[in-house]
């Protein structure tokens, strides 16, 4: 079987063929992936294609691939640089990277791969990135009105979140209007339009995500403390449930997993401060959430306090068991599997 490991670009892809001894067989830099297919189908035999797992400039060469029957796995960047390093050539390129894809994936067995269904949960994704995208270019444009409010009235206080509400919106708006016609004024009146718009969005791209998590995942809704944002977190983040065959997969992928950190007679474990931080996020809101309201998780952080554990500790731990049951709901979801 030959392996091609491919280093993407945008306006070029180098790809190098390896046999399963990992010795390199051919190389070539082409422009498109139509060209990529020609020259692979020359080298003869049996195929597994390897792409550094970049999905904003992979996804196109993925879709050629996939039409045509080819077979592919996705290598982590990280599984890279021990390659690069174990190579014979040294210094960075192309040709060097895409072997070292090539040979990353001949030594891992258990690469994730393209599953039925990631389109659905990619469109997700899309739909929970430009929702944070929104809220952040929300937050800085009432950022400055409040900078020009207080400019304008030091008097004038606006409670915390209120510019979040359409009544305080136009509460303002009815104010600037009064003001004396100047820059400023005319600045603040467009950045409270600009916050209105922006919040209006908001709320039907959440509606949306309520609308696609209660057709995809609804159990996820049920769990306590995960509303549709949360919900809609976790399944972009995680993705295809099939990709983790345990819980334990799911919470290391999170970084919600304790590390092994022991030596001699001492045995400990430490704080896992990689994996997925947005997934590890998501997790972390709705732990909170719990240990506010939801009274078994109340009672398990106390019972974790009366074991000697911090707060931040016992949280961890009941990230831990969030992660177990995220696993299970969503492996038992009829929509998902």
């Amino acid at each position: 079987m030959i392996v091609v490991g491919v280093d993407v670009h945008k306006r070029s892809l180098t790809a190098v063929a390896v046999d399963e001894a990992g010795r390199q067989l051919a190389e070539q830099t082409v422009a498109a992936a139509e060209e990529l297919l020609t020259w692979a189908a020359s080298l003869g035999g049996e195929r597994l294609w390897a792409i550094e797992d970049c999905r904003q400039l992979t996804r196109t060469l993925e879709r050629t691939l996939l039409a045509v029957g080819e077979r592919l796995v996705r290598v982590p960047p990280k599984l890279m640089a021990p390659e690069r390093r174990a190579g014979r050539t040294r210094g960075k390129s192309d040709p060097i990277d895409a072997l070292a894809v090539a040979r990353a994936a001949l030594r891992e067995p258990r690469l994730d791969h393209p599953r039925p269904g990631e389109e659905r949960l990619r469109e997700l994704k899309l739909l929970v990135d430009h929702r944070e995208d929104l809220v952040a270019e929300r937050r800085r444009a009432q950022q400055r009105l409040r900078w020009h409010l207080h400019d304008l009235d030091p008097s004038f206080a606006v409670p915390l979140g209120a510019l979040d509400r359409a009544v305080w919106l136009d509460r303002l708006q009815r104010r600037l209007t009064r003001q004396p016609h100047s820059i400023q004024v005319q600045i603040a009146r467009e950045l409270v339009g600009r916050c209105r718009g922006l919040t209006r969005t908001i709320l039907g791209l959440e509606h949306e995500l309520q609308v696609r998590i209660a057709t995809t995942a609804p159990a996820l809704l049920a769990l306590p403390g995960c509303g549709p944002v949360s919900a809609a977190k976790l399944l972009a983040e995680i993705g295809p449930i099939e990709r983790f065959d345990t819980d334990a997969q799911l919470a290391r992928h999170a970084g919600v997993a304790p590390l092994e950190a022991s030596s001699g007679r001492i045995q400990r474990h430490r704080l896992d401060r990689g994996g997925n931080r947005q997934l590890n996020c998501a997790l972390h809101r709705i732990a909170i959430t719990q240990g506010r309201f939801h009274p078994p998780a109340r009672a398990y952080l106390d019972r974790k306090h009366a074991e000697g554990k911090s707060r931040r500790e016992a949280l961890r731990c009941l990230k831990r068991q969030l992660a177990r049951t995220v696993y299970t709901t969503l492996k038992n979801s009829p929509s998902l599997t």
